[in-house]
């Protein structure tokens, strides 16, 4: 990747809004080159062990969040399953993640159960809580517990969708609240690859 194109996404992901809080995100240095993406050891939502290898080989969409979302979540999975339908056969050369942020309550039934209102080509991805706190570190995904009246919790989280190319490089992100015809756009450039 072009360092200013490095610089530019950098910048974007900095300034990304984070689900469910209003928190400023960390400024970002012009010029800096950071690496979005690594290894990592979860299971799909199957129970099977999965890992970045898994997903070579294909132009793949991550987007972290937890199935307990009351907003972000559930609209980001909803246009993905829109423009999954518009991209027709298409679709099928993606791999379209869903990374739970959230291992305590999001069992792999758990995210089954909740993915199955969307696409079924959308993968669900949970792990144990240092397992997951390792992948989000290497995506660069912010994410906080928040406590709730009633002693429950809640997540704040980055919003993005992290679009990476067949062998594994990170792209663009799909900034949470743009217009839906750019994220169809840049998952057709995506696969065109």
């Amino acid at each position: 990747m072009k360092p200013w194109k490095t610089a530019t996404v950098a910048l974007a992901l900095a300034c990304a809004p984070l689900a469910a809080c209003d928190r400023p995100a960390a400024p970002s240095s012009p010029g800096s080159t950071i690496q979005i993406g690594g290894p990592f050891q979860l299971v799909d939502m199957n129970g099977r062990p999965v890992t970045e290898k898994t997903l070579l080989g294909k132009p793949t969409a991550i987007f972290f969040g937890f199935t307990y979302c009351p907003e972000v979540c559930p609209t980001t999975m909803a246009e993905m399953t829109a423009w999954l339908k518009a991209l027709g056969p298409d679709a099928d050369r993606l791999n379209v993640v869903f990374v739970s942020v959230d291992p305590e309550r999001d069992t792999p039934e758990q995210l089954k159960l909740y993915l199955s209102n969307f696409d079924r080509r959308i993968q669900g991805f949970t792990g144990t809580p240092d397992a997951i706190a390792r992948t989000a570190k290497a995506y660069r995904v912010y994410y906080q517990k928040v406590a709730t009246d009633g002693g429950g919790y809640t997540l704040d989280h980055s919003s993005a969708i992290y679009l990476f190319d067949a062998k594994g490089r990170f792209v663009e992100p799909i900034g949470y609240g743009g217009p839906p015809e750019r994220g169809l756009e840049q998952l057709r450039a995506l696969l065109k690859g």
